[in-house]
């Protein structure tokens, strides 16, 4: 029986995080069900029978868990999935595991976390934007707070004996929650983890970072920020082995890498120099063969051809060519030393002999190559606002081309042009929900003790929100019926671990919509039927003066496109005007998906930028007023 009232139980929930908060009650102890009292009590001991608590323990010989995700990582960066940027300790994971080419994330990256930790859809579990003010609204499936009935991986494997850390990013914090009056039920801790550290926000300066470290913000030291949350995981794991080494972890490890701002230490990013002074079309072509040699794509792909709005590289001046090299540069060094820390974490779970034991997921990305840095690449946001023109916006990156990628004063993203580069075999980019190059993202699993196909590749249908079904199939532990006392809903994700042993087996994740703030569509057993609801391309120029698409943000005046994905995966060819009835048919599947979702209302970027969407949002002031 329900005897608290829903304040009471607000009332509750804000006492306990404020005794989190200050250390009067761990957070291990608030979040484990207690056992109802199974003994007797009588007027005297003599009367009375005792009884203990039983110790959750996880199953019997349960492996540790380790899920790693990398930010705006696109999908022919990577040397392990065809690209031409070092990642060699991908390479190695890969080579003993399997690696998926057919995964998909939504599209951006709270989105993309939320289905990942929750194992559901992210409108299902309120994040159909961002859990900043700006980008939420309050409706069920954009409000940006993931339900308590929602329980996130950390809570289930904390319920099932596990010890729980997440270091990076976290990014699903409401903005009105991240100071440190809390509340926290809504902080990584308030969500399963026993230790986090790392930053709650979307991006964060990667050498003065917004740092926290469980329930409040601390200083950084000024290293960079990889090195630190590194060093932490290692510090959590370390402590945990010498006090409970029977007792198995989860590791939730979130680098900010490779999102803006691009920051790394010139012996990474110099280690590339000139080695893109060909260019995008150059890196293109480069990495297509070697997609096709390593089987990573079909044999007879075809590669779409440059996005109308990138300058064909044979065709720019001398000076932005140098820039724009240099921009690459460093996102390349970036992504290697990336790999390098996610090394040191492996190196470290080698030498003390629990890498055997340990189920590891790479998830290469939350999203496509980013498109943030502009037409002409970023340096200094400020600046690029109140420039009039890209001439001065090149000329101002000119000026400062020795402090692309420095700790201090500058704020790096690189141009578009290598956002579809990075993004190889496919079109378009982050937060293109229609598109297979906003979605589709490398994943490595790793465990040698079962997978004996290492080095395979596996081209079955996945989603972010499969990674927790796969794991819970895998240690053979269920989605618990309750969490803290709340009844749970079911799971959306659809467990991967049938491809494990059987690279011919058919997919079994057979439907997932996609919306990303107005771009969307619906995949249906190789059919994807989608649309690309945008401002004027154009006015990425200029981030803050956005246009509304032909028709205003009519949604009913978009245009739907159909492609047949078994035999065209990169979306080259639109089939809508041949296949009618099927692109009506995944319309109304999208439809029906929207309403099982909490999709409606959709809501567009000109909303967001317009301030339509939260009250307490001022639209940012246009680009030189």
């Amino acid at each position: 029986m329900n005897y608290l009232s829903q304040n009471a139980k607000r009332k509750l929930t804000l006492l306990t995080a404020g005794l989190i908060s200050i250390g009067y009650v761990s957070a291990q102890n608030v979040t484990q069900q207690q056992e109802p009292f199974k003994g007797q009590i009588g007027k005297t001991l003599g009367d009375s029978k005792e009884a203990w608590t039983t110790p959750v323990k996880a199953p019997k010989g349960a492996p540790n868990v380790v899920w790693i995700i990398l930010d705006d990582v696109g999908f022919g960066a990577s040397s392990t999935f065809g690209g031409i940027i070092k990642t060699p300790v991908f390479d190695t994971l890969a080579s003993q595991g399997l690696r998926y080419t057919n995964f998909h994330t939504a599209g951006i990256c709270a989105p993309t976390r939320a289905a990942l930790l929750t194992g559901r859809n992210h409108h299902y579990v309120h994040m159909g934007g961002f859990a900043h003010t700006a980008m939420s609204a309050g409706f069920p499936g954009w409000d940006g707070r993931i339900p308590s009935d929602k329980g996130t991986v950390a809570e289930i494997l904390r319920e099932n004996g596990y010890s729980t850390f997440a270091a990076g990013k976290y990014g699903l914090t409401p903005d009105e929650d991240a100071t440190d009056a809390g509340p926290f039920d809504r902080w990584p801790l308030g969500k399963g983890f026993d230790h986090f550290f790392g930053f709650l926000g979307s991006q964060t300066d990667q050498y003065k970072p917004d740092l926290v470290e469980d329930n409040q913000h601390v200083t950084p030291d000024g290293r960079h920020l990889e090195e630190q949350i590194t060093d932490k995981a290692i510090g959590y794991l370390t402590k945990h082995r010498k006090v409970a080494p029977d007792k198995p972890f989860f590791l939730y490890y979130a680098p900010a890498a490779t999102h803006a701002p691009h920051q790394v230490a010139t012996e990474w990013s110099d280690q590339y120099k000139g080695q893109f002074d060909g260019g995008w079309d150059e890196f293109r072509e480069k990495v297509f063969a070697r997609q096709k040699k390593l089987g990573i794509i079909p044999a007879n792909a075809v590669l779409p051809a440059r996005n109308p709005n990138v300058t064909a590289w044979n065709k720019l001046p001398a000076d932005e060519k140098k820039l724009y090299a240099r921009f690459m540069e460093v996102y390349a060094g970036y992504l290697t030393y990336a790999d390098h820390e996610v090394g040191r974490l492996v190196d470290y779970l080698k030498t003390s002999h629990q890498l055997d034991n340990t189920l590891i997921f790479v998830i290469i990305g939350d999203n496509g190559a980013s498109k943030e840095g502009t037409l002409n690449g970023d340096i200094d946001r400020q600046v690029f606002l109140q420039s009039s023109t890209q001439e001065e916006n090149i000329k101002h990156n000119l000026e400062k081309i020795g402090e692309i990628g420095a700790p201090e004063g500058t704020q790096a993203n690189y141009p578009l042009g290598w956002a579809q580069a990075a993004n190889t075999p496919f079109k378009y980019w982050k937060q293109d929900a229609n598109s297979e190059g906003g979605t589709r993202n490398p994943l490595i699993v790793y465990y040698p003790k079962t997978i004996k196909d290492g080095g395979s590749i596996r081209t079955q249908y996945g989603h972010v929100n499969d990674i927790l079904p796969t794991t819970l199939e895998f240690l053979g532990i269920k989605n618990p019926e309750y969490i803290r006392g709340i009844k749970q809903d079911t799971l959306q994700g659809t467990s991967l671990v049938y491809s494990f042993d059987n690279s011919a087996a058919p997919s079994k994740h057979t439907t997932q919509y996609y919306y990303i703030f107005g771009s969307r569509s619906i995949y249906k057993d190789g059919w994807k039927a989608e649309v690309y609801h945008h401002p004027d391309f154009n006015d990425l120029t200029k981030q803050t003066t956005y246009t509304a698409p032909a028709g205003g943000n009519n949604f009913d005046n978009d245009v739907w496109e159909l492609y047949d994905l078994r035999t065209d995966f990169n979306e080259r060819v639109n089939v809508a005007a041949k296949y009618p009835e099927k692109l009506n048919e995944l319309k109304a599947l999208f439809d029906d998906q929207a309403k099982k979702n909490n999709i409606y209302p959709l809501i567009d970027w000109e909303d967001v930028l317009k301030g339509r969407i939260h009250k307490n949002y001022k639209a940012p002031v246009e680009a030189g007023n």
